[in-house]
Formats: C-alpha cells, structure tokens, sequence
C-alpha cells in the first residue's frame, strides 16, 4: 500500500457509535445499568464513580453560568412531591399523555407517533389525533420493531405521570404523582422567591432536580429515560419585552454550548416547533437537536410559556400571584420565558463529542489504537493522575506525598498498578487531562514529567509548580 494510503487511513477517524459509548461506560465505570445483579430494569441507568463526577462537573457549569454569575437570576430546590391540584392547575392530569400502541403478535408496546417518525418524519405526525395515527400506521403498514408483523391496537391515550400514595392507606384521597418536571415547583414559589428577594422584572428562578415520566418506549441509552434530571429556568417578563429576551436566552443556549461545554456547533441546529406541535402552554418553542450516532434528538428547549403557568395557579388556589412593578405600581401577570436542559442528555452528548480514537505506540514499540476522551478540563472527572514509576520507596512516598497535597483542591487520583503505558491508556479512556509520574529524577531535582492526554507529549516541571500549573489549564 502506498505511503500517502497508510497516512490517510492513520488519520481517518472511525465513526462513534452507540456500541463504543456504551462499552466504555460500563468498562471504565461511567454508567452501569440499573439493578444490573437482580438482571436489571428495563432502562434504568446508574452512574458509576466517573459518571457522577462528570455529571456533578456539568452540574456545577450550568449553576455557575446561568445562576451564580447573573444578577438577575436565583435559585430553588422544591419538593418532587407536591398537592395533586398544581397537576390540575397544568394541565398534565388532563392532557399530559402520548398514543399507547400493543403489537397483537409479540405484545410489544410502543409509542404511535414515534413509530410513524421513523417513516414519515416529525412532519409527518406533528398534531395528529389518535384516530388519525392509527389510519397512517395501516396506511403505511408500519412494522413492529420486534417481530416485524403489522397488527396492531387502535391509539390510546396514556398519561405519563407516576402515580404513588401519601400515607398509610391507598386511596384515591391519598393519590399523589412523582413530578413531570421541574417547572411547577419554580411557579408556585414565583411569590415566595420575588418577595424575599426583592428581584424586579426581568428576573429568572433556576432549578436542577429530579422528574419521571412513565415512557411508553424509552431507549437509546441514557437518551430517553423514566427518571431523568432536569436543569431548568423561568423567566419571568413583562409581555411587551418578551421577545428580545427570548431571542437573547437562545444566544445564551449557543455559546453555552459551543464555549462552556466545547462541543461541535455544526452537530447542533434549532427547529422551530409549528403551530400544531405547540403545546398548550406555548406561544413560540424552538428544540436545541442535536447529531446523535442514532440520528438527530432533541437535547434542550426554550419555550415562552406567556402568563399561562402564573394565571392556572392563581386560579386554582385562590392565591394573588401578580407582580407589582415599583415604578408605576401597577399590578400584573408576568409573563415566562423557559430554557431547558436535559443532564442525563447533556451528559450523553458530552461523551459522543469527546470520544475518540488514534493510534499510540505501546511498551513494545508496536502501533496500537488508542481510545481517548477529550473531555475540557472543566468537565474532566478526574483532573490529573499521580503515578509513581515504581511502587518502592523513595518514588512511591515522594508521589503519595504530591497527592496528599493536591487532593485537597483538585479530584486528582493515584495510580501505582501495572505498566506506566497501561496507566496512560486507563487515564486516557477515563478523559484524564495530565497524568504526572514521579521517577528517579525527581528525587534529585524536584520536577516530575507531565503528560498531556490530547497530545500525549511530556514536559518536566517543578513539583512546587503543578498546583499553579492545574489552575492555569482548569479555568
């Protein structure tokens, strides 16, 4: 094979798939399946001791960016257990619901107008009725995902909350729901908050928790889920300013995404939600998708809601919910702006753009593919590894030494098992950005070497400077 060939296949890199992400988080402990001993539960996920690391890392960025360094926003953490009657007040005990469909062959359930996206695409179902997507599914004699066959039920409704009981006795009485989501409790606190802080309009409320939602087809990962996390904010505005502020909100969204997260701007694009996709609640919607392996996917979404929240739990509870605007004192409604973001997507987003594959030559001087997470150092579960070339003291005291010190600022690990070369790899797949190795030379001069994980090239520094030198590359 020619040389330019064997260069060109060198550096042509390898798609990401589903597959690759999923091995590695199981293999290098980001995500498990749920109840994994007991043969698990149908798409449940836990996050492993790297996965939690890089989810708290996002966690953190989101508060930081849009909470901690606005003036004009606060945060809450309501109760994922509240009155039934907020539910009423949304609407999601009346119409929160997708088309249940049961394959007669197999049984298999699945989600009417998810399986006609498939064939026709998310124009092709948007504002359907029930009775409509089960004449296109005839129609375009879709296929059961399982068994292939084509016999199905009619649509029906399904309400996607959880149902629990509060109390010792299972009644109807006693009937409460696991939260849908994340925006209720931010809007029957709008009094709470707007009055102990005294923040005046434009002001937002963020909030990162927990919401379920029954799926009738979750899949894809971490990609739809029951129990998922929700980074979420109302913002709150009068009428007449809504639309530069929702125009501003989707700037913000971008560079977000771009230069805080630092993933690829040509792997996302917005889609406007038409009038018929709209829900109830919505004036204008636009979905943040994103280049999933599996095809493109919604990641985020803003919404401007209107005064349609407030108004429902004004009604509904009899409370007074009006802003008073302290220069004219006129009394009012505001109105909401809502950016959403999905952690456990996020998350799924931010290991597909960081995988990546290249070729390292190994102990034995052969050429072996290499698997590397670019995680930013921002995100990076573990900041930087101390490894000791060799277990015996005095290399193996010096380096415990060196952590003993940085761990009290940085998540930093130790390493002394196996070859450097295999410590190298393990710290590459785990997205490790500086790995730093005590050997003989530091005992002499104080320095150790640092290896960078992108480019795999080494430096010698001083020990007293690694602590200003992960600052420097972490900020």
């Amino acid at each position: 094979m020619p040389v330019f060939m064997l260069l060109l296949a060198r550096f042509m890199k390898e798609a990401v798939t589903m597959e690759k992400i999923v091995s590695l988080c199981k293999r290098r402990g980001f995500v498990f399946p749920g109840s994994e001993i007991y043969g698990g539960l149908a798409n449940t996920w836990d996050y492993g001791p790297y996965g939690v690391e890089l989810k708290n890392n996002i966690k953190k960025l989101w508060w930081k960016n849009f909470v901690q360094d606005r003036e004009d926003m606060v945060g809450v953490d309501a109760s994922i257990l509240m009155n039934p009657r907020v539910w009423e007040a949304s609407g999601h005990i009346a119409s929160f619901s997708d088309p249940l469909m049961d394959c007669k062959k197999c049984h298999e359930r699945v989600r009417g107008d998810k399986l006609l996206e498939e064939k026709l695409g998310i124009e092709g179902v948007v504002g359907k009725s029930l009775k409509q997507i089960s004449e296109l599914i005839q129609t375009h004699k879709v296929q059961c995902p399982k068994c292939g066959a084509h016999d199905w039920t009619e649509a029906r409704s399904f309400n996607l909350m959880f149902k629990t009981y509060q109390g010792v006795i299972e009644e109807e009485a006693a009937m409460v729901y696991l939260r849908p989501e994340t925006a209720q409790g931010i809007f029957v606190n709008f009094k709470n908050v707007q009055q102990t802080t005294r923040k005046r309009l434009p002001f937002g409320i963020g909030q990162i928790g927990k919401a379920f939602r029954n799926e009738i087809t979750p899949g894809n990962f971490t990609f739809r889920t029951r129990e998922f996390e929700q980074m979420e904010i109302e913002y709150f505005v009068k009428e007449k300013e809504w639309k530069p502020i929702y125009d501003a909100w989707r700037e913000d969204m971008n560079t977000f995404f771009v230069q805080k997260l630092g993933l690829k701007k040509e792997h996302m694009r917005w889609r406007q939600h038409d009038a018929k996709e709209l829900s109830h609640y919505s004036k204008e919607t636009w979905d943040v998708e994103y280049k999933f392996p599996f095809g493109w996917g919604e990641l985020w979404g803003i919404a401007y809601r209107t005064d349609f929240d407030l108004k429902q739990h004004e009604k509904f509870s009899g409370e007074k919910l009006e802003y008073m605007d302290p220069e004219t004192n006129e009394k009012f409604i505001p109105h909401c702006i809502e950016p959403t973001f999905g952690v456990e997507r996020t998350l799924l987003v931010t290991l597909i753009e960081a995988y990546d594959e290249d070729e390292a030559e190994s102990a034995k001087g052969e050429v072996e593919k290499r698997v590397v997470m670019r995680f930013s150092p921002a995100l990076a579960p573990i900041k930087a590894a101390i490894f000791p070339l060799m277990k015996k003291d005095p290399l193996g005291s010096r380096a415990r030494e060196i952590f003993n010190n940085l761990k009290k600022n940085f998540v930093i690990e130790y390493d002394e098992s196996g070859a450097i070369g295999k410590r190298y790899r393990r710290h590459d797949e785990l997205g490790t950005p500086f790995c730093f190795t005590v050997d003989f030379q530091t005992i002499e001069d104080d320095t150790v070497t640092v290896r960078h994980r992108d480019s795999m090239k080494q430096e010698r520094i001083k020990i007293s400077e690694i602590e200003g030198f992960l600052r420097e590359k972490l900020e």
